[in-house]
């Protein structure tokens, strides 16, 4: 029987969000209702209620989560009734080229829930990055359910589910960063500061920090950044150069998504060096480099979609991390709030005053 629950919506482009009831159909094969516990505030969500990703409005937003199973539909075996998961935005087919070549992290034919959640006037929700968490309870599809341990909290864990991830995959997935390696980080936002970690993780001889914002480059500080670079006042191109004995570093993470930004991430790396892009750009960047520049640098310039994560292999261990007090994932956590508080969490974002915002059920 569908069920009726809280959950907030952006109507339209760049008008206030608002919480309105929405409709919760019972899931079908494939699929799972999921009871939320806790959802970070994400830029994506912002993009969303700005126009920014598509313009099928209505949108329930929401999508960096964490829950606990309330019920499954036919055929589904991998999750039950109980069990306390992160949501993510690409369950993998295990069908397509990418996946039979054993490379899942790339399956190019993820899904989601295939019945709408609606108004109560039947009016169709479009769900941020088919999830929909900014309500009580959500319809996905149970591959985008990943099973943890359950003594995380759920405000800590549900952030794996978006920008985290996608940072602590930009430099231990994408960027191989290892032992001894020298990482510059442009972007100091919740996606770079992520990065930072992941690569304080993997054990980075020297991590530098780059931003425009002392109070963001303070914070990456506790992330693990040995660094720190404001490129406001300084060329980041010369101060990484300096700090790396005049080279370079072996792994430049931009974490902007700007032309100016990965430009400067371009030609701060050393030799053969990685270039690593997981900072989103908008559909109208250009970017333009010499071409004798990119063949006479070597190595390699690489994108990071979604920290180019496999949910199933990633968020345990990291969760398992965190729960051993190897990575401190609660230092992403700057305030909890209510689901009525989503739109000023949005105007702080927009400030630069909060690292995640995440919303309590």
């Amino acid at each position: 029987m569908a069920q009726e629950v809280r959950g907030v919506i952006a109507p339209g482009k760049d008008e206030p969000v608002r919480i309105e009831t929405i409709v919760v159909p019972d899931p079908g094969p494939g699929e799972a209702v999921v009871r939320i516990q806790a959802c970070g505030v994400c830029h994506t969500d912002l993009h969303y209620k700005q126009g920014g990703i598509t313009d099928e409005f209505p949108f329930l937003l929401g999508h960096e989560a964490a829950g606990v199973v309330e019920q499954v539909g036919p055929g589904v075996t991998d999750v039950v009734p109980g069990d306390f998961v992160i949501l993510n935005w690409r369950a993998v087919c295990g069908r397509c080229r990418a996946c039979l070549r054993g490379r899942p992290w790339y399956c190019f034919d993820t899904h989601n829930a295939r019945q709408k959640m609606t108004l109560t006037d039947g009016t169709e929700l479009a769900p941020a990055l088919g999830i929909g968490a900014f309500a009580e309870k959500t319809l996905v599809a149970a591959g985008q359910c990943t099973k943890v341990d359950p003594a995380v909290s759920p405000q800590v864990a549900g952030l794996l589910g978006c920008g985290v991830m996608a940072g602590i995959g930009a430099a231990l997935n994408t960027g191989g960063v290892t032992r001894g390696d020298s990482v510059a980080v442009i972007g100091c936002g919740g996606v770079g500061d992520a990065a930072i970690a992941g690569a304080h993780l993997a054990g980075a001889a020297k991590i530098i920090a780059v931003d425009i914002d002392d109070r963001k480059l303070e914070t990456a500080r506790g992330m693990g950044a040995t660094h720190t670079v404001n490129s406001r006042t300084t060329d980041p191109v010369e101060a990484i150069r300096e700090l790396t004995g005049g080279f370079g570093a072996d792994v430049v993470i931009e974490a902007v998504g700007r032309p100016e930004t990965y430009t400067q991430a371009f030609y701060a790396r050393d030799l053969a060096g990685t270039v690593v892009l997981v900072g989103v750009p908008t559909p109208e960047m250009k970017l333009e480099l010499p071409l004798l520049d990119v063949f006479g640098r070597g190595g390699a310039l690489k994108s990071s979609w979604y920290g180019d994560c496999l949910p199933s292999r990633d968020f345990p261990m990291l969760i398992d991390l965190h729960l051993q007090g190897r990575l401190a994932l609660d230092k992403f956590v700057t305030e909890t709030i209510r689901l009525d508080e989503v739109e000023k969490a949005f105007e702080r974002m927009h400030h630069g005053d909060v690292l995640r915002s995440v919303v309590v059920l």
